[in-house]
């Protein structure tokens, strides 16, 4: 596997990608997380555009995966609640991240090569995101407390450093 950027030409798939993510979502039990068709085009569009969006392809340069990779701070992370943030240093956020097939490994590598560009790395996910919630914690990040988005909705945040 390896991660580049997202083309342009790469969005029809990076969308299917994206409603495969919600349709595993609620085969699993999270009902609300992306709903309304989230994450828009045009967001994943700028997304591409800032040079945020990468994907993991496999040697074949398949897609397996999309995500945004942005700098912080994120401003959804300045207020955390019910918990602490470790620290104050610098950090790097992963935002919505899906993969095309449960195919294991493909998240544990994006958050390696994510701590090789950036020695913070935070992240959330919605309370009822079973499957991402243990593929944090799996991967060595540490719970920190709720966050709020700019829509007021919770989410759960983590936050790793690099070893």
């Amino acid at each position: 596997m390896k991660i580049r950027k997202t083309l342009i030409g790469d969005l029809d798939t990076v969308m299917s990608i994206y409603d495969s993510g919600r349709q595993y979502m609620r085969s699993h039990g999270n009902m609300h997380q992306w709903d309304n068709g989230f994450p828009p085009r045009e967001l994943i569009i700028d997304d591409i555009n800032k040079g945020y969006s990468f994907v993991v392809v496999d040697e074949n340069d398949k897609i397996l995966c999309v995500y945004a990779f942005l700098p912080g701070p994120d401003i959804t992370y300045s207020k955390i609640y019910d918990g602490t943030w470790p620290n104050d240093k610098p950090y790097n956020v992963i935002h919505r991240i899906a993969v095309s097939e449960h195919r294991k490994g493909v998240a544990s590598f994006v958050y390696d090569e994510c701590l090789k560009m950036s020695p913070v790395i935070r992240i959330d996910t919605h309370k009822d995101n079973i499957p991402m919630q243990n593929s944090l914690t799996k991967n060595g990040f540490t719970y920190c407390g709720i966050i709020h988005l700019l829509s007021g909705d919770e989410r759960l945040a983590y936050q790793k450093e690099r070893e």
